[in-house]
């Protein structure tokens, strides 16, 4: 008994003066910080929260849901919290004021297995890693020094040009036609010209991971049920990476033979300015750039090409087919555009790029098509740690999606909202859309806004130009401008749900030229 007593005095001494006032103070911890509340949001179910709402969960439905509970609103999708900011003054606060607490990016299930565990820069967490593969990107490969990239956006406009110059007083699907042009763009800055003959492949396995990435998987919301797997999406998952793998496996190998068969640098593309920081298992490389200290594997190599073909191909393609179509259904805004045109460049030559800067009008189109159809209407974030914003609790982990789709709409920053009106950004003090002025954030803003925004801009810009320069255009079928469908359907991006057809006739004296 007493050998019980000697050793249940020490207990009792320990559990009186230490585990006692820790647990006091560590429940007043968490009651002082759960203080705060949750952003006000929709009651959910026991255990699945809100996931009966997943068909709200658009860039259409979030804004409808935040009229009714605000510019901030939390949903809980399982053991996921997710927080939705819809007004300006809220994404300020967490895309500047907060930044360094919100710029991790979340991934689903099949993202995280497609980009090889983040291993490319869109999905990798926020850190020295991802800012060595942020330089890296605007650095060497979307740089306007990069003449490859820039000279593949003249070339394939010019392509598309001579395509619509032969269906002249034709019907012409403009989203097809703009889809391929963007997707040659990309395609030949990434893996080079002669690699053409293998396009339709890497098509084909873009469409299957975009499917993928947006397909409902229950391990998203319970993670320890990844096991659970009705409609065979680990099969498919296993085989589409397979698939990459073989494709650009092949790809860098072919480049790393030709690397060692000639020193020529001067027809270089972006699988070539990647291997310039390759590091094989046995050996370290040789850094070319005393600015960027990274070595890349394979997977970094493939995940960024990936990263690269997402984002450049289907957002500005859906951007010009959204151009095409707002100016199709305001005529009055494409007699202006036109006229700036005439004036500008006239009718006897074709637009060059030292005539881009001055047209002004065109410029304004191009924003106000941005603020009404951002590239993604939904910007993802992920918090790296508690936070508080706007007064709100918002736990470590939460997936915060910006609606820039509608923050662009929001009636209290901008007049007549839903009204296509490009000569609002002739006024002084009009918003830009370098991240800067919060209500127009068609790319983003702060860390991880878009590293390929002036490329991007470049390709819609140069499209936009030309169709509408060397083009006159009508709707189909005598079909009048009120009587087009602007609805979209919610992806990746928002596309048009009916792609853009119009009928080109020639408005130059020289197309040929």
């Amino acid at each position: 008994m007493e050998l019980v007593a000697t050793i249940q005095e020490p207990l009792f001494m320990l559990l009186l003066f230490f585990i006692l006032p820790l647990s006091f103070f560590l429940g007043v911890f968490v009651r002082r910080r759960r203080k705060l509340p949750f952003p006000p949001g929709p009651n959910g179910l026991p255990v699945i929260g809100n996931m009966g709402m997943a068909d709200q969960l658009t860039h259409r439905g979030l804004a409808q849901l935040s009229k009714q509970y605000g510019g901030i609103l939390h949903l809980r999708l399982g053991l996921l919290h997710m927080v939705v900011v819809s007004k300006p003054e809220v994404a300020r606060e967490v895309l500047q004021v907060q930044d360094n607490i919100f710029s991790n990016r979340p991934a689903t299930y099949a993202i995280r297995y497609l980009t090889y565990d983040r291993a490319d820069m869109a999905f990798a967490h926020y850190g020295p890693f991802w800012r060595q593969m942020r330089k890296l990107c605007v650095m060497k490969l979307f740089s306007r020094k990069r003449a490859e990239s820039w000279a593949s956006v003249q070339d394939e406009v010019e392509s598309t040009v001579r395509m619509v110059v032969g269906k002249s007083g034709l019907p012409v699907n403009i989203g097809e036609l703009v889809f391929n042009c963007t997707n040659n763009i990309i395609y030949r800055a990434a893996f080079g010209s002669d690699l053409l003959e293998g396009q339709d492949e890497f098509v084909s396995i873009l469409q299957e991971f975009s499917k993928l990435f947006g397909a409902f998987n229950i391990a998203d919301f319970f993670p320890g049920l990844s096991w659970v797997d009705p409609q065979g999406l680990n099969a498919r998952l296993t085989k589409a990476r397979q698939s990459l793998d073989r494709f650009i496996d092949k790809i860098i190998d072919d480049h790393l033979t030709k690397k060692k068969k000639t020193s020529d640098q001067d027809d270089t593309d972006m699988v070539d300015d990647l291997l310039a920081f390759y590091k094989e298992e046995a050996k370290e490389s040789k850094l070319k750039d005393p600015h960027i200290s990274i070595n890349l594997t394979r997977e970094n190599i493939k995940a960024i090409i990936m990263d690269v073909m997402f984002g450049g191909t289907e957002t500005v393609a859906s951007a010009i087919e959204w151009a095409m179509s707002e100016l199709l259904k305001s005529p009055e805004d494409l007699k202006k555009v036109q006229q700036e045109l005439n004036m500008v460049v006239g009718l006897d030559r074709r637009v060059q790029e030292s005539d881009l800067d001055k047209l002004t009008y065109l410029k304004c189109v191009l924003k106000e098509t941005l603020r009404l159809h951002p590239p993604i209407p939904l910007l993802l974030h992920e918090t790296s740690e508690d936070a508080e914003v706007a007064g709100y609790y918002i736990p470590a982990r939460s997936r915060v999606v910006i609606n820039a789709w509608a923050i662009g709409r929001d009636k209290n920053a901008w007049d007549e909202p839903e009204v296509f009106k490009p000569a609002r950004f002739l006024n002084k003090g009009a918003p830009d859309f370098k991240g800067n002025n919060f209500e127009f954030i068609p790319f983003g803003s702060g860390r991880r806004s878009c590293p390929g925004m002036q490329l991007g801009l470049y390709a819609l810009e140069l499209a936009v130009v030309h169709l509408l320069h060397c083009f006159s255009w009508e709707l189909p079928d005598g079909m009048k401008p009120d009587e087009l469908d602007m609805n979209d359907v919610f992806g990746l991006t928002a596309p048009r749900a009916i792609r853009l057809t119009a009928v080109p006739r020639p408005r130059l004296n020289c197309l040929s030229s």
